[in-house]
């Protein structure tokens, strides 16, 4: 997986990797109208529990991208996709914290724009 669009996270002794792909932001979008409100969801979740609930969400989601690409490329050798139930049961409440700057990384090397210089002044716009 390309390491410049992905974090890696360990889940029960095995590693996952996070993608924010297409797929992924658009089950994001359906949940909380967008990326921009997802850090304000993470933030103010009322509850515990709740915020619990939205990170192992997302964890599930973005881990879960990365498989569902592996077996988009390799039909004879599917792995299974991992589960809310899986996540919670693999996991400490400690283990959460780093999974969310994990997630902040996904989310945020998945969004970068590269902007590159024009070298051609020809091309370069004058103010």
């Amino acid at each position: 997986m390309d390491k410049e669009r992905s974090a890696v996270i360990n889940i029960g002794g095995e590693e996952y990797t996070l993608v924010l792909t297409t797929k992924a932001t658009k089950e994001i979008a359906g949940r909380y109208g967008g990326l921009e409100n997802l850090g304000d969801k993470l933030m103010k979740s009322e509850n515990f529990e709740m915020a619990i609930g939205e990170i192992v969400w997302l964890i599930t989601l973005l881990a879960n991208q990365s498989i569902l690409i592996f077996n988009l490329k390799n039909k004879d050798d599917k792995k299974p996709l991992l589960t809310e139930d899986e996540v919670e049961l693999l996991t400490v409440p400690s283990d959460l914290a780093e999974y969310k700057s994990a997630i902040m990384e996904a989310l945020y090397k998945g969004t970068k724009r590269n902007i590159e210089s024009e070298t051609d002044p020809k091309n370069a716009v004058v103010g």
